[in-house]
């Protein structure tokens, strides 16, 4: 069946388009779940949840744009409600966050691979890995990202420059190896 006659049997209610639709995007999308939840049973609710939303407003797919683009913006909402009725938002101040001066980029970067990122990233307050997500890999403004997560745009620019100084020291921490160690 084409994507069309699936999004067409998805808006008439048909339970075999609905399944189709899912089977050709949830897995891809599944890790767009994982980016903003806590853990893979999290990310597999929001999954279901927002495939649930898909099916309900998908009479509102206006065909502007990809099916995976709108589907991905309704998983991304759905992890964000999940989160805001947990979590309030707030700007972190408990620890010193200071640049990273002598960190050699190149060197701390050839070291880690995407994997090791995707851990890093989830080992950072969820705040900060919300902001960071929504900003890096979503591309939000912090207007809009103030408006998803009920702050101030100023308080996601402050959450993402931390969650930048955070990550910046982890991979130094767990990757950087001195060229001088590497060129022995």
């Amino acid at each position: 069946m084409d994507l069309q006659k699936i999004i067409e049997g998805c808006i008439k209610g048909k339970s075999k388009a609905q399944e189709e639709l899912f089977n050709l995007y949830a897995d891809e999308l599944f890790a767009a779940c994982l980016y903003y939840s806590p853990n893979r049973a999290e990310a597999e609710d929001t999954l279901h949840e927002g495939f649930l939303k898909v099916f309900q407003n998908i009479s509102g797919f206006k065909g502007s744009g990809s099916i995976k683009g709108w589907i991905r913006k309704i998983l991304i909402n759905t992890a964000l409600e999940k989160y805001r009725k947990k979590t309030p938002m707030y700007v972190l101040d408990n620890k010193d966050y200071t640049q990273v001066e002598d960190m050699s980029y190149e060197d701390a970067i050839s070291n880690i691979s995407a994997d090791d990122l995707i851990k890093l990233i989830h080992e950072l307050s969820p705040q900060y890995q919300l902001v960071f997500n929504l900003y890096a890999l979503e591309g939000f403004s912090h207007k809009e990202i103030g408006k998803k997560l009920n702050i101030s745009e100023g308080t996601s620019k402050s959450n993402l420059a931390r969650a930048r100084l955070i990550l910046q020291k982890k991979v130094k921490q767990n990757f950087y190896v001195p060229s001088s160690i590497l060129n022995a």
